[in-house]
């Protein structure tokens, strides 16, 4: 059944509403403390192995026990989003405004410590802002950026961050969003033999500069990084990321009842009329229509962990990765293929540390901008 309401359009979803925003403002600043649980708890091996093999990442640091441990950290380390998995406000899970879609569109990540196997992590985390933007994707949307402190077991600060999503009426969007109009008459993409063998060859001359140290002195501003490809995208892909980072609504059977009965709005209907999880936009074509989107696409926090990859894989495992702030730009559906690019803008020394700021973008196979963001890299001075 569906709803009319006075913008003239066959509800199906609720929409943005002030007294929802006033009740949503009164959790400003204040402690989050009844959460979701994370998917991961501690740093283990499989767990590092997991997540980084969700982002397609195969470093022998984060996946070899022979090869870390003769690594100047003397064992396997986590990639640094492996934070994603350990906390779901960082993810993208956003309290309030029932029955809105969230779309996770961005974070800036400072990280102080390296996650070191068996690290057990906590955190602590609030709503920090809601700001309102006018979008071509649903009109009004409401930007929800949460901070999230990330700790190991000794209270020792691992990372603090922020990440934010976009809250958009499912209904404006499928019927009034124009971010997407090429797409809706633009046909299936097709990959030829040719094609493909043209993509996987950035896969098969990736390179991790890995225990060759990358030094300061040797770097300068204008190096471009080695481009890194991601896709083409397929939903294999996307749950893939999924089984490594645990996915925010992924549950079955009394779980899945449990959280659909404790949080109103987040059940919706399929076609057998069973409520099922709105995280399914990421492998159900048919539903991600339903809320705008062109079709199944990538997770957010997946794009931005490939970001991440593309740093450490040229830092080497001397380096150390101090920020990277990075903004969505566009959805990457099924078929999409991703170039990730890297262009070092400046070199300095800030105390004892000699750091790097590289400029990144990807984009699509047209030439859209999917991701851009910066980062900032400490590397070794001899």
């Amino acid at each position: 059944m569906t709803l009319e309401d006075t913008t003239g359009l066959n509800r199906q979803f609720n929409g943005i509403t002030e007294p929802a925003l006033d009740s949503l403002r009164k959790r400003i600043g204040v402690p989050i403390i009844d959460s979701l649980e994370p998917w991961c708890h501690e740093a283990t091996r499989d767990n590092i192995r997991h997540y980084a093999h969700g982002i397609g990442d195969d470093n022998p640091l984060w996946c070899n026990p022979d090869y870390a441990h003769e690594s100047c950290h003397g064992g396997i380390v986590a990639p640094p989003s492996f934070l994603f998995a350990c906390d779901r406000i960082i993810s993208g899970y956003v309290g309030g405004l029932p029955g809105v879609h969230a779309m996770w569109a961005g974070a800036d990540f400072n990280w102080h410590k390296v996650i070191q196997r068996n690290d057990e992590i906590h955190t602590k985390a609030w709503l920090k802002e809601l700001i309102p933007h006018e979008t071509q994707f649903s009109g009004t949307a409401i930007q929800q950026i949460y901070h999230v402190d990330f700790f190991n077991q000794r209270d020792e600060l691992i990372c603090d961050a922020e990440s934010w999503c976009f809250r958009t009426d499912r209904d404006i969007a499928r019927e009034r969003g124009t971010k997407y109009e090429d797409l809706k008459s633009r046909p299936h993409r097709t990959y030829t033999d040719d094609d493909l063998v043209d993509l996987f060859r950035h896969y098969a001359n990736e390179e991790i500069r890995g225990a060759n140290p990358h030094l300061f002195d040797e770097v300068e501003i204008g190096d471009k990084l080695p481009v890194m490809a991601k896709g083409p995208m397929t939903v294999t892909g996307f749950i893939a990321f999924a089984q490594g980072w645990g996915g925010l609504y992924i549950r079955a059977n009394k779980l899945a009842w449990q959280q659909h009965h404790n949080h109103a709005g987040l059940g919706i209907k399929n076609k057998f009329g069973i409520p099922d999880c709105p995280e399914r936009v990421h492998w159900e074509s048919e539903f991600a229509h339903t809320i705008g989107a062109p079709e199944a696409y990538d997770y957010g926090p997946e794009r931005f962990s490939w970001m991440t990859h593309h740093i450490t894989n040229w830092m080497g495992d001397n380096g150390f990765l101090v920020n990277l702030k990075a903004k969505i730009r566009r959805h990457n559906p099924v078929g999409d293929f991703l170039l990730i690019h890297g262009e070092v803008i400046d070199k300095y020394q800030r105390g004892d540390q000699y750091l790097v700021e590289i400029r990144q973008h990807a984009e699509n196979q047209d030439g859209e901008l999917s991701i851009e963001g910066t980062a900032t890299i400490a590397l070794p001075n001899e």
